[in-house]
């Protein structure tokens, strides 16, 4: 169902802002399959088709051609990028560049050098930028000025969070006559990786507006990463429409997208159509594509396909992908695998022991309490308390207490009893009885009445079952007057006096 997420205050002032009407799609069995085409909302109107290479990994200019096949070219740019890189003051860098870059540039008027070197020095953007500059100065001495040059330093501009630069180069190409498609494009992109939704759209409009662009699959791309991650999901499927409509064919990138999407929403079904219609599509899922599928299949504890996916990428994963490994392990804590334990460590060894999670850490006393692992228990247990990571819930706090039991540990039981109350975790009346069950079953009868003060410190009142336990405790050891006098209480308390006491 689609009112199966909530919109966010963001999200509606984007709906506000947009005029977009209530859209409720039917259930496709494709995102981009036939079915009756409702009409797309104003902003989205489709278009005649307008090419622009594609790359998965950059929306503002869809691809990372090579400027040129000439080796020696790529490898002069090579050696300057990497002098570049290491220069430290502006003057200098604009000394290279009056020495070495210009010459360069002149041997290739098509702009290839440029756009190598500014490719070259995507990891130094702040660097890439000092060279646009200086490009940029010297088209009086006849190294003209490319729009993709102009795409890729608004893409710079939006990496390093300035996207009042990237609007500032954006002007300039307007000024220059190179407002193309893939300038519209980059500054679109640098608004949206800058939270900037309303501008970016906004500029979605003026490019429609533009006679001379229109827009390609970059353009739209950019619209589904922008409504996939504001779960606004019946407008990304109306991007989808339109694409369609406007005979442009979606490439990795849209298919990725819109997987992300779904997966933001928790909506699997339609990430798994979505997986399947890119597979006959004969586009070749890429390492992104698998990660998103596995994050899917670990949130909706899919552990079979999480598994399977995961084989796929292991080799590829590094600390980038440390919260991916963490949903694996909580997919795993919430199973019922019977290897889940060794799964869970192998996955443990990943994370940097600085990377804690408290929410992490109660889940692995969870697991390791349901397997009666107590060790195991017991030093993630520590862990917490030497964190003052606190337990509020009572199931979790029943699982330890259920292992203790199970493993007959009373005096482990009693130590961490005493620690939890410290640490302020939540106390049930459940590990009381525990307690006091097998102090019972051990005839150690005085530390069996000490629980009840523990309880009342605890603020913890007896129950039926407090004083059941008790009568049961005192019958077996033949202690008549104490079985008498429990039996007062409980009739005393309106409990009543049982006659036959049922095993606890």
């Amino acid at each position: 169902m689609r009112a199966f997420f909530r919109f966010s205050d963001v999200a509606k002032s984007k709906l506000i802002f947009l005029q977009i009407p209530s859209i409720k799609p039917k259930s496709l069995l494709s995102p981009f399959s036939d079915s009756s085409k409702p009409t797309p909302y104003p902003l989205l109107q489709a278009t005649s088709f307008c090419s622009d290479a594609s790359h998965p990994k950059n929306f503002a200019l869809h691809t990372e051609k090579r400027a040129s096949d000439d080796t020696d070219l790529i490898h002069a740019v090579s050696d300057l990028a990497v002098e570049l890189s290491a220069i430290s003051d502006p003057a200098n860098l604009t000394t290279v560049l009056a020495s070495k870059a210009s010459s360069l540039f002149q041997n290739y008027p098509d702009g290839s050098a440029s756009i190598e070197l500014l490719n070259q020095l995507k990891s130094s953007p702040q660097v890439a930028l000092e060279v646009f500059n200086w490009k940029r100065k010297q088209v009086d001495a006849g190294i003209p000025m490319l729009s993709e040059e102009y795409a890729k330093a608004i893409t710079l501009a939006g990496r390093i969070k300035n996207p009042d630069l990237a609007a500032d180069l954006f002007s300039d190409a307007g000024v220059m006559g190179l407002q193309t498609v893939s300038v519209y494009n980059a500054l679109m992109a640098a608004y949206m990786y800058n939270g900037l939704t309303k501008k970016s759209l906004s500029l979605f409009e003026d490019l429609k507006q533009d006679p001379d662009c229109c827009p390609t699959i970059v353009t739209y791309n950019i619209l589904l990463s922008i409504f996939g991650r504001s779960m606004l999901v019946d407008h990304m499927e109306t991007v989808i429409r339109v694409i369609k409509e406007s005979n442009l064919m979606p490439n990795l990138s849209t298919y990725n997208t819109v997987i992300a999407g779904y997966v933001t929403a928790w909506m699997w079904d339609d990430m798994e159509r979505t997986f399947r219609t890119m597979e006959a599509s004969k586009i070749k899922p890429d390492v992104h594509t698998h990660l998103l599928m596995l994050r899917g299949y670990a949130h909706s504890a899919n552990l079979e396909k999480m598994e399977r996916t995961y084989q796929l990428v292991k080799d590829e994963m590094d600390e980038r992908h440390v919260p991916l490994i963490r949903a694996m392990i909580c997919a795993y804590c919430r199973s019922s695998d019977s290897d889940r334990i060794r799964k869970i460590e192998e996955l443990l060894w990943f994370i940097p022991e600085d990377d804690y999670r408290p929410w992490l850490n109660v889940l692995l006393i969870r697991a390791y309490a349901q397997e009666d692992l107590v060790e195991g228990m017991e030093s993630s247990i520590f862990e917490a308390f030497q964190r003052n990571t606190l337990v509020t819930t009572n199931g979790v706090m029943r699982s330890i207490t259920a292992s203790y039991f199970r493993c007959n540990a009373v005096d482990k039981l009693t130590w961490f009893v005493k620690q939890a109350e410290s640490a302020g975790w939540k106390m049930c009346r459940s590990l009381y009885h525990c307690k006091m069950v097998m102090y019972g079953s051990q005839n150690r009868l005085e530390e069996m009445e000490s629980v009840l003060d523990e309880m009342e410190i605890s603020r913890i009142n007896p129950s039926k079952k407090t004083f059941l336990i008790m009568y049961k405790a005192y019958l077996k050891s033949g202690e008549r007057s104490k079985v008498e006098q429990i039996l007062g209480i409980m009739c005393k308390q309106g409990f009543g006096i049982p006659l036959d006491a049922s095993p606890l």
